[in-house]
């Protein structure tokens, strides 16, 4: 019989309502509660390079329309006004309110600036986003941006931005607060100033080529969240996604090597955010209902050791 695709799974014509569509959906209803007691979607959609009203609404129109109900941004991505603009129409296209999705944003530390300016810049995400909270906001990275890495003052601004974090937190601005590209370093460390407030989420590079299973077992072990981005390598390069491995498993399992890549991570328990841009690829993205046998995940962790890189920035040089 002819097989038909559909959301990038293969499926014979007679089940492709009630297995496909099933799959996809049981994908989209998987949560996770993080330590504050809200619930986080197991898959976001990322919006990282992804930029200009139009672009923003198609993508965020085809998200939606397939399922995701976590969208991703950040004040680098410089798209959360164009992310607040498009939600404003498409959530009453598809009946959904404020409280059916869950979104993130994040900061940078800057030097020199106090309290009253991380302040400044939650409510200004929230005005972009044109939401009264966010689910969840980060701190992007544990430097600070017009310092060197090196310098120690990094330690005392994280500090300062996670105190105002706090506060916009029990004032109801923010749901849950979080860290990303923490290392294990920078969390001990943050366990001695948080006052009982522990971060939801950590969101780091996690990918077959670059994984630390030590950051993994303590966040853990403190309730924290792994959140990963990067799942499919660089936007830059396809290196990752044309792995003869990760091509080979795929092929086997009649996946597409992103598909492949991303299950590698769920199938962990690890949150993903995967970007795109094409109808195809978001729909491919949440089909991940399968599983990867053990042989195979073996072969897939095994990629660190022998060809294992990271593509993003390297946090392991903040102080």
């Amino acid at each position: 019989m002819r097989k038909l695709h559909i959301f990038g799974v293969i499926c014979k014509p007679y089940s492709i309502v009630t297995r496909c569509l099933k799959q996809t959906l049981a994908m989209m209803d998987k949560t996770f509660e993080l330590n504050t007691g809200h619930n986080i979607p197991l898959i976001g959609f990322g919006t990282f390079q992804i930029h200009g009203q139009e672009l923003i609404y198609q993508v965020l129109d085809y998200a939606l329309g397939a399922g995701y109900r976590h969208i991703d941004t950040a004040v680098v991505y410089r798209n959360e006004e164009y992310i607040g603009s498009a939600l404003k129409t498409l959530l009453p296209k598809y009946n959904l309110k404020r409280e059916d999705i869950f979104i993130t944003s994040k900061l940078i530390s800057q030097a020199g600036k106090d309290e009253g300016f991380v302040e400044q810049m939650v409510r200004r995400s929230l005005a972009n986003l044109q939401t009264d909270y966010l689910d969840l906001y980060l701190i992007h990275w544990p430097g600070v941006s017009g310092m060197q890495v090196t310098h120690p003052d990094n330690v005392k601004y994280r500090k300062e931005t996670w105190k105002a974090l706090c506060k916009m937190q029990k004032g109801g601005y923010l749901r849950s607060i979080g860290v990303s590209n923490y290392t294990v370093k920078h969390l001990k460390e943050m366990m001695a100033y948080c006052n009982g407030v522990i971060p939801s989420v950590n969101q780091v590079e996690w990918h077959p080529y670059y994984y630390q299973s030590e950051l993994l077992e303590f966040c853990r072990k403190e309730r924290i969240f792994l959140q990963a981005y990067s799942s499919l390598g660089s936007s830059n390069t396809s290196e990752l996604r044309n792995d003869e491995t990760v091509k080979a498993v795929a092929s086997g399992l009649q996946k597409t090597p992103a598909q492949v890549l991303l299950r590698w991570a769920v199938q962990q328990n690890i949150g993903i955010l995967p970007k795109a841009r094409s109808r195809e690829h978001i729909e491919e993205n949440l089909a991940l209902e399968f599983e990867i046998p053990a042989k195979e995940m073996k072969q897939l962790n095994e990629l660190q050791n022998n060809v294992g890189h990271k593509f993003a920035w390297n946090p392991e040089t903040v102080v």
